[in-house]
């Protein structure tokens, strides 16, 4: 059986997140130590007891869903006995998800990956004015269709931001012109759109300061060979040299999210299990929706992992 590890983006980030498995182990406490270290703040006391607003900041719900992820991780292998390296033969994540991916697999340092993202959290909110970026998910609606409406309208800036499932696309970019791309889609056959209450209009052109500000960064920061191949979100495919990496989380900042496509891609490869591992079960669905064929398990919570542990 060929397994794929996957880590959750923002959006699942919730109050109280972690704290249960600080209070569990060990291992999952040195992470969050690590992280507060490294970012010179107390980031666990805002996951553990918010307050929100501070917890839905993109610059700290970034790290904060990762730091999360990451202490299941740990956790699994310090206190399961997991071998990740010989049990899955992938690595990925949805969007910042990427970079716990590449730590995980032992590419980034947990230091410098808390960093990286709240260096991008910074920077993506910094990039576009308050009040001029949006973001929608429209529902019943593929990423092919949205791009047709998109490319019809000529409305503005807007793109494609994430291709999350068949039935499920995010598009981004200037406000009015998401807006109107989002009733057009509906009047195109989409079931449903939603304007996202998000920060900032990620994964569109409009987030180049931002992709100019990660490249900066990334090129001081080492970047190993993964202990597995890492899927980008990019391209859809599996990658482990570092320097190709390094240029893939540049262009990831203004680039779509190819979900979809990275989910068929491990199915082709022959993966039939995904485990999700961090806040929440939004991967597991949509992993669920885009390739039946592949199982899915979310472990998150200190019974997660103990249910884990019985099965293995």
């Amino acid at each position: 059986m060929k397994r794929a590890i996957i880590f959750p983006g923002q959006g699942s980030q919730v109050v109280g997140m972690g704290k249960a498995l600080a209070g569990a182990f060990a291992s999952a406490r040195l992470v969050f130590e690590e992280v507060d270290d490294a970012l010179g703040q107390k980031l666990s006391a805002i996951m553990f007891g918010g307050p929100e607003e501070e917890l839905t900041r993109t610059e700290n719900a970034q790290p904060a869903i990762m730091a999360c992820s990451m202490a299941v991780f740990r956790t699994l292998e310090k206190e399961a006995g997991w071998k990740p390296a010989s049990s899955a033969s992938y690595f990925a994540g949805h969007s910042l998800g990427e970079y716990t991916a590449l730590c995980a697999a032992g590419a980034l340092a947990l230091a410098d990956t808390a960093r990286l993202l709240k260096l991008r959290g910074q920077a993506m909110q910094k990039a576009v004015p308050e009040g001029k970026g949006a973001m929608a998910a429209l529902l019943g609606f593929s990423a092919e269709k949205a791009q047709a409406v998109i490319e019809e309208m000529h409305c503005g800036i807007c793109a494609v931001a994430n291709d999350n499932s068949p039935e499920q696309v995010v598009v981004s970019g200037e406000k009015d012109a998401v807006q109107k791309v989002a009733d057009a889609a509906l009047k195109a056959g989409a079931k449903k759109a939603v304007m996202l209450q998000v920060s900032a209009p990620f994964h569109c052109p409009l987030m180049q300061p931002a992709a100019d500000a990660m490249r900066e960064a990334l090129a001081k920061t080492a970047i190993q060979v993964p202990s597995l191949p890492i899927i980008a979100n990019v391209t859809a495919s599996g990658v482990h040299q570092p320097e190709e990496i390094r240029k893939l989380l540049v262009a990831q900042v203004c680039g779509m999210v190819r979900w979809r496509e990275s989910v068929q891609y491990m199915a082709k490869q022959g993966v039939t299990f995904a485990l999700e591992l961090g806040a929440g079960k939004v991967l597991s669905g949509l992993v669920k929706r885009i390739e039946p064929s592949i199982a899915t398990q979310a472990v998150g919570l200190p019974a997660d992992i103990e249910a884990f542990e019985r099965a293995a």
